[in-house]
C-alpha cells in the first residue's frame, strides 16, 4: 500500500514538472503590477529585514525583484528554465546586480548554495511538497540559516478553507445555484483527472497548520502563522529559532 503510494505521489511530481516546464508566470491571482507590488509589500512586512535572502521557487521573479531594494544579496531559485528566463529578463531590466539566480528544486538546491541566509523564503510551492519533502526543506534550509534568521512560507493552502473557496463560497455572487454548479464542476474536475491520470487539484497539496508547527518544532523553531491578504484560501508560516544552541 505505502509503495503504491509513493508511485501515485511520484507521478503526481511528474505531471507537475511538465505543467510547469515551460511557464512563463508565476500564477499569482493578477499579473498588474500594481497587484504583484501589493502582494511583495505584505510579504516584506513578514519577512521583516536581514541582510541576504534565499527566495526558494522564485518563478517568474515576479516578487524577487521587489525584494531586490531592500536586500543586500538575494538567490532566486527555480527549477524550470522558463521562469528562470523570465526571471533574469526582469533582473536585468531593472538593472539589479544583486540578484544571483539558480536552477535547482528542493532536493539539489543546497548542494549549489556556497553562503548562508538571513531570510529562506517560498511562496506558493509548499502545495507541491509532501510532508515528508516539507520536514527535509526546513532541516536543510535551518543549516543555511543566520543566526537570528527566518524561514518563512508563503501562501500555503489551507485545508479548512480552501474547499469553501472552490466551490465558491468566498465569491461575490456566492449563492445556492451557483455553489451547486460550482460543486458540479469540481466532479467532473475530479472523475476526469483520475480517469486521465492526473492529479485531482493542479494546485497541489493543502497542508494544515498543525502539521507545519510539529515540523517546525521537530527542528526547533517556532511558527507562526498569519492568514494570507491576497488570497482567501491560503496562509503564512513563519517560523524563527526558539534556540540558536542546537544544531542539525
Amino acid at each position: 500500500m505505502f509503495g503504491e503510494n509513493e508511485k501515485n505521489v511520484s507521478k503526481l511530481k511528474d505531471f507537475w514538472v511538465e505543467f510547469f516546464a515551460d511557464r512563463r508566470d508565476g500564477g499569482h491571482r493578477s499579473s498588474a503590477e500594481e497587484f504583484i507590488s501589493m502582494e511583495a509589500k505584505e510579504k516584506l512586512f513578514h519577512l521583516d529585514g536581514g541582510k541576504t535572502l534565499l527566495d526558494f521557487g522564485c518563478g517568474a521573479g515576479e516578487l524577487l525583484v521587489y525584494y531586490a531594494p531592500e536586500y543586500e544579496h538575494l538567490v532566486g531559485v527555480d527549477f524550470s528554465a522558463s521562469m528562470l528566463d523570465e526571471a533574469s529578463k526582469k533582473v536585468r531590466d531593472r538593472k539589479y546586480g544583486n540578484i544571483s539566480l539558480i536552477q535547482a528544486d528542493d532536493k539539489t538546491v543546497w548542494e549549489k548554495l556556497d553562503c548562508s541566509f538571513d531570510r529562506i523564503t517560498a511562496a506558493g510551492v509548499v502545495q507541491y511538497l509532501t510532508s515528508q519533502e516539507i520536514d527535509s526543506f526546513i532541516f536543510n534550509a535551518s543549516n543555511y540559516l543566520n543566526k537570528g534568521g527566518k524561514i518563512v512560507l508563503f501562501d500555503i493552502l489551507d485545508p479548512r478553507l480552501y474547499p469553501l473557496w472552490k466551490i465558491g463560497l468566498f465569491s461575490q455572487n456566492a449563492g445556492f445555484l451557483n455553489i451547486l454548479r460550482k460543486v458540479g464542476f469540481e466532479f467532473k474536475v475530479m472523475l476526469s483527472a483520475s480517469l486521465n491520470n492526473h492529479p485531482k487539484d493542479i494546485l497541489g497539496f493543502s497542508h494544515n497548520p498543525n502539521a507545519i508547527k510539529k515540523i517546525a518544532e521537530k527542528y526547533n523553531f517556532e511558527a507562526t502563522f498569519v492568514k494570507s491578504m491576497y488570497y482567501e484560501y491560503k496562509y503564512h508560516a513563519i517560523m524563527s529559532r526558539t534556540s540558536e544552541v542546537q544544531e542539525f
